[in-house]
């Protein structure tokens, strides 16, 4: 290979002279574990979070692919330091055993107001969320990364209702690019400021209707100004996907999400054209006027 070569990984354009810089910090630095090797890399390429923060999280996955598809040596993992993902391990040490599941199945103006916690790292209910989103919904969740917020959702005898996990969007996706009207540097530039909704559950106990619908706008009026609180800028926009043959999109549909087309199957590391996966609608929805303009779109995108 020449050292002038461009490589893709995780979305990023690596000269193989900058592999071969990463190999020589980590032959230089012997003692560095990989955690410290990422720091180094964010600081370096000024990797970090329109709030400062540095991706070190991003940085990892990057070493590791390069590490799997172009032979990186990495340092040994220490295992002393492996730990448990956050808010995993039995219930009871994360708040609590699971709760009793009555019914929950009056109207959902008996149970309102209702009382949405951001569950902070280390709460009893951060630790419950995760541990509903564990065992109840079909994707479960081991370890939220990179920016996020976890809501735990209470009625107003601050009974446990429903979990929703709002996260980084996903680096590509066809549908919702053509949707947004974006070319990759404006995808690249601006995608920070678009959150996916990777989970939502309400308890397999509570039985409302018209609930999803309903947790769905008390979601996008308010996670722009939440995200901007906790992260230090604003969202201009949701993502989500949606499992067909699983599910319809209903609930989405009526709180006024934009179905914007279908994934083809393929996981991320597939790379083979094959399908693997299962296909995913995509849905979309604006949190203020003018997003499209505001993320950045050369053009206006599908109406």
């Amino acid at each position: 290979m020449i050292a002038d070569d461009i490589i893709r990984v995780q979305g990023r354009s690596l000269s193989w002279a900058q592999v071969g810089e990463i190999q020589s910090l980590v032959d230089e630095h012997p003692e560095w574990s990989r955690h410290r090797l990422s720091q180094e890399l964010c600081k370096r390429w000024r990797w970090q979070t329109p709030s400062g923060l540095l991706k070190t999280f991003a940085a990892r996955s990057l070493l590791l692919k390069l590490a799997q598809k172009y032979e990186l040596r990495l340092p040994a993992v220490r295992e002393a330091y492996r730990r448990e993902p956050w808010g995993l391990g039995p219930l009871h040490r994360s708040g609590g055993e699971l709760p009793p599941s009555l019914p929950i199945d009056q109207a959902l103006d008996v149970l309102q107001p209702l009382r949405w916690q951001i569950a902070a790292r280390g709460s009893l209910e951060h630790g419950r969320a995760l541990g509903y989103l564990r065992h109840y919904h079909y994707l479960s969740c081991n370890r939220p990364v990179g920016s996020h917020l976890i809501y735990l959702v209470q009625d107003t005898q601050q009974r446990d209702l429903a979990v929703h996990l709002v996260g980084a969007a996903a680096w590509q996706c066809a549908p919702r690019d053509r949707y947004l009207g974006w070319n990759a540097e404006e995808r690249s530039r601006n995608l920070h400021r678009l959150g996916n909704h990777s989970r939502f559950l309400i308890l397999p106990w509570v039985r409302v209707r018209h609930l999803a619908s309903h947790l769905l706008g008390q979601l996008t009026r308010r996670v722009s100004q939440d995200w901007q609180v906790h992260h230090g800028w604003k969202l201009e926009a949701l993502e989500t996907f949606v499992e067909t043959g699983r599910f319809a999109g209903v609930s989405y549909r009526a709180a006024n999400w934009q179905e914007v087309g279908q994934t083809t199957g393929r996981t991320r590391q597939e790379k083979h054209h094959q399908i693997q996966g299962p296909r995913k609608s995509v849905w979309v929805y604006g949190l203020c006027k003018g997003f499209r303009e505001n993320l950045g779109a050369s053009h206006g995108g599908a109406r």
